[in-house]
């Protein structure tokens, strides 16, 4: 993948995406009981509101993507996923890392995210990237676990 080749999501993108979504957190409709929250997102809304970022590859097929706003202060990271074929390759790395530029553009200090308690290897992961994880609470009849990163 090119360095940083994400942009904005494009209304001819939301088909793209949603199977992105689909094909990431399927995985986990078993474990959690129910579709996760990224599976149901209004992404028509999300992209028409700027929230939704891309990452391509050359010839223009989807490698992942990422949801993220500002809210209160920092910069809320909503969702991440990477398609399978992408998966372990960084895309998903470069997807935050392009979240914490933004935050860090808009003046905000950190981001903040969650994750459902039994995406088990989310827990390894956020730490990984420097994520500390601040609370653990049920929240929309979801375990969740959150985490905070400063990004000055």
């Amino acid at each position: 993948m090119q360095k940083d080749p994400i942009r904005p999501a494009l209304p001819a993108d939301e088909a793209a995406i949603r199977a992105c979504a689909h094909a990431a957190y399927g995985q986990y409709v078993t474990a959690i009981g129910r579709k996760p929250a990224p599976m149901e997102a209004d992404f028509p809304a999300q992209i028409a509101a700027g929230h939704v970022h891309v990452a391509k590859d050359a010839t223009g097929a989807l490698l992942g993507y990422v949801v993220f706003f500002p809210e209160a202060g920092h910069m809320h990271l909503e969702a991440v996923a990477v398609t399978p074929a992408a998966t372990g390759k960084g895309v998903g790395r470069q997807l935050i890392q392009h979240c914490e530029e933004a935050a860090r553009r808009a003046g905000l200090g950190a981001v903040h995210l969650y994750t459902n308690q039994k995406m088990t290897a989310n827990l390894s992961m956020y730490p990984h990237l420097g994520f500390v994880e601040v609370d653990r609470r049920s929240e929309d009849g979801f375990d969740r676990v959150f985490y905070e990163k400063t990004v000055r």
